[in-house]
């Protein structure tokens, strides 16, 4: 399942650079599936709609950093662990009851991202 970052972050920032997927935001900013991978053309999301790679998405959260599930892939196939679990001070970054996958899925989605 992705990872999502709770109220109770306070925006320190350190999660940011540790996701290989690029998929962690600051509050407020818009996200791509382009941003820090290498797709192009079209990107399906979790619920099979497809969008343009480069299309700007509403941000998930606007005061507090944020991890978009459709990018977020538990650093499977990168590291051990989630990195901004990893990295973060308050325990903020936990799994999101919202979004099952299995590691074969959230593997197949880092390989659309990174080819």
């Amino acid at each position: 399942m992705a990872i999502k970052i709770t109220d109770e972050c306070i925006n320190c920032g350190a999660c940011e650079p540790e996701c290989p997927n690029n998929a962690i935001y600051e509050g407020g900013v818009e996200w791509a599936a382009s941003d820090g991978t290498t797709v192009k053309g079209m990107f399906k999301l979790m619920d099979n709609t497809e969008i343009g790679a480069d299309l700007r998405n509403a941000p998930v959260a606007a005061d507090v950093y944020y991890i978009t599930p459709n990018k977020c892939t538990e650093c499977q196939g990168f590291h051990e662990e989630p990195q901004c679990a990893a990295v973060c001070p308050v325990d903020c970054c936990v799994p999101d009851e919202m979004y099952k996958e299995t590691v074969e899925e959230l593997l197949a989605k880092k390989d659309r991202m990174h080819l």
